[in-house]
């Protein structure tokens, strides 16, 4: 199963390690980036994707309004907040308007690919039990 993510990131440098990161250690296909909010929104809208990573500071607008405009994505569909500024009130914010996690740069990129690795395996996981034969149950014995 291809899992795709799109990154939301101004920094080209973190954006080019992260697409290097994901694909060798979570094994998730890059399908593409953006640092502006406007294309971030008309993309994540009209694309399928699986997981988005936002950075909250844009060259272009606000990685809050790229969460907020994602509200009503599918349940499966997953969105994490990297970002330098994470403090507990920031965090809150995010997962208010629908993060499902938030990541700080400069200290959590590890845990960060630790997430995307199970999420990941979990999505290997269901699609080989959506794949995988059926098995009989046992006859019971006749009366």
């Amino acid at each position: 199963m291809t899992f795709r993510a799109y990154i939301v990131e101004d920094s080209s440098t973190i954006r080019d390690n992260l697409i290097e990161t994901l694909k060798d250690l979570a094994q998730f296909e890059p399908v593409g980036t953006t640092a502006s909010e406007h294309e971030a929104k008309r993309w994540l809208a009209g694309n399928a994707w699986d997981l988005a990573i936002i950075d909250l500071f844009l060259r272009e607008g606000s990685g809050m309004n790229v969460l907020e405009a994602c509200r009503k994505r599918q349940p499966a569909q997953k969105i994490v907040v990297l970002s330098n500024h994470s403090s507990r009130d920031v965090r809150w914010r995010c997962q208010q308007l629908g993060a499902d996690a938030v990541f700080d740069k400069s200290t959590e990129l590890e845990a960060l690919v630790d997430y995307c690795a199970q999420l990941r395996a979990r999505a290997d996981a269901g699609e080989a039990a959506l794949t995988a034969p059926a098995t009989a149950a046992p006859a019971s014995p006749a009366a």
